[in-house]
Parts: C-alpha cells; sequence; structure tokens
C-alpha cells in the first residue's frame, strides 16, 4: 500500500503497486494527458515505472524543464530511428539533449545531405503519427557487449564497455525493431513527441570529441512544445544570422581573424577606438567606485601558479615556455595570483579594506580549434577584472555593492533583463569544508537581498569558491553569461596575503574576484549582436561621417569634422570622388550613427544636413547648435 505525497504536499493512498499514469488520473484526467514522465523520490522515471512503497512524485509536462528535455531525447532517439531505416549500414553513437535541442552523431561513409535532412523530417513525422510504444529493458553486460558488436554496432558496444559495471544497463524499444542504450528516461510513445521539431544542420565530429578518432557526421535538430514556440525559435535563428558580429564586423571595418594567430584579435582602428571607449567608460565608472587600476606580468614562474591551484586546475590549457636556464613559465590564464601580489606589497591594516584592484588584463587559455567562434571564443582576451581584498564582516556588502555595480553598467549598455546564477562547491576544490560553508553563505545572502530572481547550479563554484554569474538577455531573447562575482578564502592563504587585525593579530583577507563583461572581446561581440552593429551614440567607434556633396565644398566639410573632433565626437570626412547616394549607402552599410552633408545651402547658412542611420528623414541644423547638441550625446552615461 504506496502512500503517494504529492509536490503540494498532499497525500493519496494506493492499495496496491502503482505506477504514474495511474497517479496523473487520480489528481485529473487533463494532468493524465499532459503528463510525461514523473519525479520519485528526486529521480527522474519513465511514466510507467512501478512504485511499490511510500515516496514523493512530481508528475512532468511539457511545461517543466524536465519535461521538454524529455521530448527533445525522444525527438533524438525518432531521429536517429528514421536514420537507420532510411540509409541501413549507418551505425548510432551519441544522442545527448542539448540547449534548444538535441543531436545524434553518426557514421557513414556518405555524407549526408541537406535532402537527407528533408527526408529525415519526413521519416519522423510518418513515425509519430504511427504512435510507436516505447519498452524499457534491463540487459546483462556480455550479452549487450556481444549483441551489439554481432549487429555491427562497435560504438555502441565501446560504450557499454566503459560503463561502471555496478551500473545498471537499459535499452530502450521504439516500437518492435528499434532499439537504443539510454538511461532514460522517455515517453511512452512517439505520438507525445508532437511536430514542433526542425533538423537543422549537419556538421563534423571526433568520436568521444578526440582528434585522433574517427569523424563522425553530427546531425542538430530543435525541438519545442509547440508550433509556436518553434516558430519563435526559428525566427530567432534567423535574426541572429543576419546579427552575426564576424559579418557585422566586417562590414565596419572593426576587426579580422588569422590562421597564423588562431583565437586572436586583429583590431583595425575603429575597432580599436571601440575597445578603448568600452576600457574608459569601465575606468571612469571603477573610479567613481573607488577601485585602484594595477597591471601585472603576463608571464610568470610555474611556481607561483602552483602555488595557486591553477596550475593542477588549468595547466594543460596553459600557455608555457622552458627558458635557457631550464625553468618553466607560463603566461597568465588569469589574473588573480598576479593582484595578489601586489598586495602582499607593504604591510596592510584592517583600516585599509576594503581594498579594491581593477586590471584590464590580457590572458590566454588554449582552447580546441573546432570551439573557435570569432569574438565569442578566442585563445586571447581582456578580462575586465578586479580582486576586492575585504574582512569576512564585510563580504555581504560588498558583494551587494558589486552586484549594484554590475547591474549599473548593464543598464547604461541597453540591457536591463538580467538573471542570477549562483554556483555552490565544486566536487574537486580547494580548501577546508569550514571555510567553504562560510562563503557560500555570506554570498547567497548577498543574492537574496538583492531581491533579483536567482537560480541555483550544484557543484558549478570555481575551484577556490562559490560564484554568482550574472547572465544578461539580448533584443532577440538569447542569454548570455558575462560578468562573475567569486568569494574566495582560499587563494589569499595560500599566496601569504595577511593584514593585520585591530588586535594586532595577523589575519588572512576575503578576495571577491570580480569581472563585470568578463571578456571585452566577447562583450564587444555580443553589443554588435545585440544593436546589429547600431551601437549607441556614445559607444560608436566611428560617430560622424562629414560628406561633401562636391569638392567646392572640402573645406567647409573639413572644418566641420574638425569642430566635432573639438568636442569629442569622433569623425571623419570622405572626400572620395564618389557621388552622394553611393556614400550614404557605403557609410549607411558601416553603420554610422549621423551622416552630414554639406553643400551650398549649408555653407551659406553656417549648418549641417543630418541624415540619421536608418532613417530617410534629413534635417537642417544650425552648426553651432548641433555641436551644442552632441557634445553631450557623446559623453559617457552615469559617470
Amino acid at each position: 500500500m504506496p502512500n503517494i505525497i504529492l509536490q503540494d504536499g498532499k497525500k493519496i493512498n494506493f492499495e496496491k503497486k502503482i505506477d504514474g499514469l495511474k497517479i496523473a488520473e487520480k489528481i485529473s484526467s487533463s494532468l493524465a494527458k499532459q503528463a510525461l514522465i514523473m519525479e520519485v523520490d528526486g529521480e527522474l522515471k519513465d511514466l510507467n515505472h512501478e512504485i511499490t512503497q511510500d515516496c514523493q512524485v512530481r508528475i512532468i509536462t511539457s511545461k517543466n524543464k524536465e519535461g521538454l528535455e524529455v521530448i527533445r531525447h525522444d525527438a533524438a532517439h525518432i531521429m536517429a530511428m528514421a536514420v537507420q531505416q532510411l540509409f541501413p549500414g549507418t551505425q548510432v553513437t551519441i544522442g545527448p539533449v542539448i540547449e534548444n535541442g538535441f543531436y545524434y552523431d553518426f557514421a557513414r561513409k556518405e555524407p549526408f545531405t541537406s535532402d537527407d535532412l528533408i527526408k529525415i523530417e519526413k521519416r519522423m513525422s510518418e513515425i509519430i503519427d504511427q504512435d510507436v510504444k516505447t519498452k524499457r529493458e534491463v540487459w546483462e553486460r556480455k550479452k549487450a557487449i556481444t549483441h551489439f558488436k554481432k549487429i555491427g554496432e562497435k560504438y555502441k558496444a565501446e560504450i557499454i564497455e566503459s560503463i561502471p559495471e555496478s551500473e545498471e544497463l537499459s535499452i530502450y524499444h521504439h516500437g518492435e525493431t528499434w532499439y537504443d542504450l539510454c538511461r532514460g528516461p522517455h515517453l511512452s510513445s512517439s505520438s507525445k513527441i508532437g511536430k514542433a521539431f526542425k533538423l537543422t544542420k549537419v556538421s563534423g565530429a571526433y568520436w568521444r570529441g578526440n582528434s585522433d578518432n574517427e569523424m563522425l557526421q553530427r546531425i542538430y535538430g530543435t525541438c519545442w512544445s509547440s508550433k509556436k514556440e518553434l516558430d519563435e525559435y526559428l525566427n530567432r535563428i534567423k535574426e541572429a544570422e543576419k546579427r552575426d558580429h564576424r559579418k557585422i564586423g566586417k562590414e565596419m571595418d572593426l576587426f579580422h581573424f588569422r590562421e597564423e594567430s588562431p583565437g586572436s584579435v586583429f583590431w583595425h582602428q575603429k575597432g580599436w577606438n571601440l575597445f578603448q571607449k568600452l576600457i574608459s567608460y569601465m575606468r571612469a565608472k571603477q573610479d567613481k567606485a573607488g577601485y585602484y587600476e594595477i597591471n601585472t606580468p603576463e608571464i610568470l614562474d610555474r611556481s607561483l601558479w602552483e602555488k595557486s591551484g591553477h596550475w593542477d586546475k588549468f595547466g594543460e590549457n596553459m600557455y608555457t615556455s622552458t627558458t635557457p636556464d631550464d625553468k618553466v613559465f607560463a603566461i597568465k590564464p588569469m589574473n588573480c595570483p598576479g593582484c595578489v601580489q601586489v598586495f602582499n606589497q607593504g604591510l596592510k591594516s584592517y583600516r585599509d579594506l576594503p581594498l579594491k584592484m581593477s586590471e584590464f588584463g590580457k590572458v590566454h587559455r588554449y582552447e580546441p580549434s573546432g570551439s573557435l567562434h570569432g569574438l565569442l571564443r578566442v585563445r586571447a582576451f581582456t578580462q575586465d577584472d578586479a580582486h576586492i581584498f575585504c574582512t569576512e564582516d564585510q563580504i555581504t556588502e560588498e558583494c551587494l555593492t558589486v552586484t549594484n555595480l554590475i547591474l549599473d553598467i548593464y543598464k547604461d549598455l541597453g540591457f536591463e533583463n538580467i538573471i542570477l546564477k549562483y554556483s555552490d562547491r565544486p566536487e574537486v576544490r580547494v580548501g577546508e569544508d569550514h571555510v567553504w560553508d562560510k562563503s557560500e553563505a555570506a554570498l547567497l545572502k548577498a543574492i537574496k537581498e538583492t531581491g533579483l530572481e536567482y537560480t541555483i547550479n550544484n557543484g558549478e563554484g570555481a575551484f577556490y569558491g562559490p560564484k554568482i554569474e550574472f547572465v544578461l538577455r539580448d533584443a532577440i531573447g538569447r542569454d548570455w553569461q558575462c560578468g562573475t562575482l567569486q568569494v574566495d578564502l582560499n587563494l589569499p592563504g595560500r599566496l601569504g596575503a595577511s593584514y593585520v587585525d585591530k588586535d594586532g593579530s595577523k589575519k588572512i583577507p576575503v578576495m571577491l574576484h570580480r569581472a563585470l563583461f568578463g571578456s571585452l572581446e566577447r562583450f564587444i561581440g555580443i553589443l554588435i549582436e545585440n544593436y546589429s552593429g547600431k551601437l549607441p551614440f556614445w559607444l560608436s567607434p566611428l560617430q560622424s561621417m562629414v560628406i561633401p556633396i562636391s569638392e567646392d565644398f572640402d573645406d567647409y566639410a573639413k572644418k566641420v569634422n574638425n569642430e566635432l573632433k573639438k568636442i569629442g565626437v569622433s569623425s571623419e570626412v570622405d572626400l572620395k570622388n564618389h557621388n552622394l547616394n553611393y556614400k550614404i549607402r557605403e557609410h549607411s552599410l558601416k553603420k554610422i550613427p549621423l551622416l552630414l552633408i554639406c553643400g551650398k545651402k549649408e555653407v551659406d547658412s553656417n549648418s549641417v544636413t543630418i541624415r540619421r542611420l536608418d532613417s530617410n528623414k534629413q534635417e537642417n541644423m544650425n552648426l553651432n547648435k548641433f555641436l551644442e547638441k552632441y557634445s553631450s550625446l557623446s559623453k559617457f552615461p552615469n559617470t
């Protein structure tokens, strides 16, 4: 007689063993229709899983995150089923759920084409219409290995061989003839997937992500709970393609990349201007908030990275060099250890705390070539780092201060929809548990006091302390993790940092690691895509282009250009021998906010004719009034 406790605390008693569908039917007929899987005492289970003892049960529908994930997981299986029906001899390997969809890796000699994706989608729809039933079986390990080898599925056999012997091997059947190794859970039948799916692309992928292994073919798909959600997602993808920062960056002449230095940015004049504007803006905000800016070496001896713990954690991703005297140096992947060395110079008192040190430090981290993506994933980048040394009593207040600063800066840059993610201790970490207890309690208290929405990522903290991640949502609904705040009661002690307390005793300070943009390179990529290159006037790398109608008005155009530079507006004058319409099209493509046209009328009246980006309207304005107006608009906001 299992007693079932529901999510709302209500109890339901049953006289004999029960499954999830019967529990859902007992609650309501509408819930039974919507039910996909269930959670039993914190574990996700198939809806037909039999319950024989007392437990807590939560019925999961497509409205739940777990429900959408299982729909996507089943869609991946049905895709693999369709592929093997259409292309016999294809081996299936791994097919997980990912953000917004799923993928499956296949071993097949012939490459999949875009026409093949259409055929696979059609067959998936047919399988869904057939409403094939799902059945779970547990297989004995040796039997499973022998079976998959016998039918030519060597990759499945290899996966099974790598699974711990203590782990149960479950096989899911979809219909009578197709099955796959899978932990589950899964839907009870294919019709529950629905038709809100689409296969999006094919790419190459090494078996198990190792470049020494065979190259497989990966088919990506997206799947949603409704056709409306699918259409909205596909529209976001189309919009994202239009906003691709690599394409816009080329149009605006901001940067480029070269194979000779993969993952490193070659900044052009306008791109570097944008980069420096962001730094100048940040400097102004940090100066107002009481930060001191420092700069530390890019290359440090291996011994320092060993003391800090970075060598064990990041050693394989660090660039190293051995000098003629056999010393090993590493290019810094982080700024933290160098900052502690600055703090350690001279005696520090509790009266000096909190001490806020900022650094725009260039760091280098090895990333696999296949993961590099324009400005968004690079190997060399600049962190807008800061490290705040404080006492344990100051942690919460300083965390709140940093959080407010980050939110204020994001607002200036047009991002107001921010979500906080709190991550606690990871499995592999440094420091004692009682130290982690203090860090986590202080940071979580600070998050709660902001009153903002937050989620908890268990076990996702940095190896030296818990952290907050600041996730901002852009103009087309994409989420970007940017700023971070980490509480560290470990690294200062490891690197010998201390201060003298009120009673004269030596204490180890708390170290708050803080980044507002994270990586300036990545943040610029996000900004470009958020604004489609049409950046706010104060941030635009080139704010104005002065265009004389003919060479007769070149001198006046030069005068206007010089006046603009005097008030701090970045401006150029176009003296090329092209007609006016050509120049307007060219500079509009480069996303220049203001085109200032100069002809006889403007010379005679000491004015300019203004054509703003994305507008066909023109406005004539007295030059002095124009300069007065745009002198203020070109200044950094709220500094």
